[in-house]
């Protein structure tokens, strides 16, 4: 807990002026809600008996006075609620932009493990609880301190029996706080992973919307809501439960402070040993010391609360990335695109049983190598090791000589073009996601890749051209034009090593002929694998990789491997006969 306090207050570092000079007019405005009684008890005890024009000139500065004092303190007020809810707001965008910076850093195998809803979650509720408890906290304890120090030394000063009685009361409320806030605490988290569970199942019920049309599930999905929607009502009543507990056995607790005070000071009257004006300023300071401990009270409940945000945050941002540049990497430019493995092997962190294993393979620079194989085999892992996305268990793979591992991985990603078969376009327009593949890339660059990817036409066809909107993830579109917007992307980028990931597999046959058209413009001298289901998109491969469940099976070019009457035959066969 102490290193996490310690990572929290780091987030105050960059804004000291502010924090100090929230803390000063909290401190300011503090003391002048002390000063105001004592004002009250000097008219009621000293003025009301001086001469008729001093009283009356008196009582107008003491009036001066206290008017001056309100403006003070709603200038304090202001100060502490723009600036210093400024402060949190800065603080929180500086720990949403470390997170989703960390989230940058992770692999492939983290996100298989997570749901977006919940790091959404994490990002969002999670870190505005936490500023909140940054903003207030300090503010809360510091206003709180100086209010009970200084009501207790005025007070005890008033009168020593009835100070000591009313804040004897403290000890009491203090403990029922710190009953309720260890229930309150486990009842907040839970209350957050409810939160997390809702935002995943509803991220997943609306991106996959047109599957659950399609089958006419939308009950379902309502129904899946609703039962996120009833644990989250169950979790927040057993937190509302202890609020209540906290709330009214607090609440009483000061108004008991307030029927002691009259009951004792009434006795004390009776007897002599308080002034009647003396026992006005105590009612007034009542709410100087009950408040303060309601503040604190409401610290505990909110430290909670925020703490526990923190911890989920420290969570995702403990979790180191498992594929990481080494102390020695160097940069990496205008590579080859000799591609080399090296008795590779690979499994998942998940599963322990080998996806890969003991691959040997040695592919010459602006080689055209397509895969194949049976759904599981591991055609894909075996492209993605190449960019690092997972890193190979055992074994080596080398490019142009040199160790993978040894390259920065944004430099070795950067020499590597990609082209699934399930693509990615942004939210906004053509121009943007074509621009995609190399940022700084002239509107003249983008339009010659649209080109060169057989995308020009369609774009032009479209009313606003290059700015036409696509929609989320690009839904106006067909799977054909996607497709070669991707490829766009990838000419753009202008790598010497291609993957096509079964880029053509969702396509009808028209659309399958010029995105192959434009995959075999993009991967003229460039060394590309692809990885393919049909095997009418791979008759024209130099070489054809047969991968089985023991690695590869089989290697040659389409007529070759026909002639073996081996695993490629019976994979031609299934299809074509």
């Amino acid at each position: 807990m102490r290193k996490n306090l310690k990572r929290l207050f780091s987030y105050y570092k960059p804004y000291k002026f502010l924090f100090f000079s929230d803390l000063f007019f909290a401190m300011l405005g503090a003391a002048i809600t002390l000063v105001m009684p004592l004002i009250v008890r000097y008219v009621t005890n000293e003025v009301i008996y001086f001469e008729g024009q001093k009283a009356l000139q008196t009582i107008f500065i003491l009036g001066g006075i206290m008017v001056a004092l309100v403006l003070i303190e709603m200038g304090c007020n202001y100060y502490m609620t723009y600036y210093g809810h400024m402060m949190g707001a800065r603080m929180e965008a500086n720990m949403r932009k470390d997170i989703f910076e960390h989230y940058q850093k992770l692999s492939f195998t983290f996100f298989d493990n997570r749901k977006v809803g919940e790091l959404l979650s994490r990002i969002t509720s999670d870190l505005f609880d936490i500023t909140e408890l940054l903003h207030h906290g300090p503010e809360d304890l510091l206003i709180s301190f100086i209010k009970l120090v200084g009501a207790f030394v005025i007070l005890i000063r008033i009168n020593l029996p009835l100070t000591l009685v009313t804040f004897a009361c403290i000890p009491v409320m203090l403990a029922l706080a710190i009953y309720f806030n260890r229930k309150m605490k486990r009842a907040f988290k839970r209350n957050r992973q409810r939160v997390a569970e809702i935002n995943t199942q509803i991220e997943d019920s609306l991106s996959g919307v047109r599957v659950v049309k399609s089958f006419s599930n939308e009950e379902i999905e309502i129904e899946k809501f609703q039962e996120g929607n009833r644990n989250y009502i169950a979790s927040k009543r057993d937190s509302y439960r202890y609020m209540a507990g906290y709330h009214s056995s607090v609440g009483a607790m000061t108004t008991m402070v307030t029927v002691i005070v009259i009951v004792l000071g009434g006795l004390l009257m009776n007897d002599g040993t308080i002034k009647a004006t003396d026992l006005i300023t105590f009612l007034l300071y009542i709410h100087n010391f009950t408040e303060p401990v309601r503040k604190l009270i409401n610290f505990a409940e909110q430290f909670q609360n925020g703490y526990s945000g923190f911890e989920r945050f420290m969570e995702v941002m403990d979790i180191e990335p498992d594929i990481q540049d080494a102390k020695d990497a160097v940069s990496v430019r205008n590579l080859e695109g000799d591609i080399a493995f090296e008795n590779v092997s690979f499994h998942y962190e998940s599963n322990k049983e080998q996806v890969l294993k003991n691959i040997n393979l040695q592919v010459a620079a602006g080689e055209y190598v397509a895969l194949v194989g049976a759904s599981g085999v591991g055609k894909t892992t075996l492209c993605s090791l190449i960019p690092r996305f997972y890193e190979v268990t055992e074994g080596t793979i080398k490019i142009d000589g040199m160790d993978i591992r040894k390259m920065k991985q944004a430099d070795l990603r950067s020499q590597i073009g990609i082209v699934q078969q399930d693509v990615y376009l942004f939210a906004g327009n053509i121009l943007d996601n074509i621009r995609y593949g190399k940022p700084d890339a002239t509107d003249e660059e983008v339009i010659l890749a649209a080109k060169r990817a057989n995308a020009h036409d369609f774009i032009m066809s479209f009313p606003d051209g290059y700015q036409s909107d696509i929609g989320q993830r690009g839904v106006k579109l067909s799977g054909g034009q996607k497709q070669r917007l991707s490829i766009a992307r990838v000419f753009l980028k202008n790598p010497p090593i291609l993957i096509f990931d079964e880029a053509t597999s969702a396509l009808d046959n028209e659309s399958e002929q010029v995105v192959q058209q434009s995959m075999e413009e993009l991967a003229k001298d460039r060394t590309t694998f692809v990885i393919a289901h049909r095997l009418s998109t791979i008759r024209k491969a130099e070489r054809i990789l047969v991968l089985t469940e023991k690695g590869i099976a089989e290697e040659g070019t389409h007529e070759e491997l026909l002639e073996k009457k081996g695993a490629y035959e019976a994979l031609y066969n299934l299809q074509f006969r």
